[in-house]
């Protein structure tokens, strides 16, 4: 039988940024979102992690990683269309994203929600 939990939608998305001082400016951009980012008023993101990935030859020229999670995915398709503090984080990450980000989600997860 499927948990609450198996009806999030967990996100990751992935970018190539060159500059490590860029890396943090979308970093900075992270740290707040879940916080920042509001539909009808209040908070709808429940988790939001973000950090370098680690220099490894398997990251693939990867040099950030951010995992999200909606309650549903109208949510994450309103996080992509309407969202201000996404369009913000966007804007900020654009100029020194190198190619579009890498971005899968899944709804069907197992394991550990912790």
């Amino acid at each position: 039988m499927a948990s609450a939990a198996s009806k999030q939608v967990h996100r990751v998305t992935l970018f190539k940024i060159p500059n490590s001082s860029d890396v943090q400016a979308v970093l900075d951009k992270y740290a707040t979102m879940a916080q920042d980012a509001k539909k009808d008023g209040k908070p709808y993101i429940l988790r939001c992690v973000a950090g370098p990935a680690a220099n490894d030859e398997r990251s693939q020229g990867y040099t950030l990683a951010a995992q999200t999670t909606f309650s549903s995915l109208d949510d994450m398709k309103y996080y992509d269309s309407e969202c201000e503090a996404h369009a913000a984080l966007k804007a900020v990450a654009k100029s020194k994203v190198e190619g579009p980000p890498l971005m899968v989600y899944f709804d069907k997860a197992v394991g550990a929600s912790s």
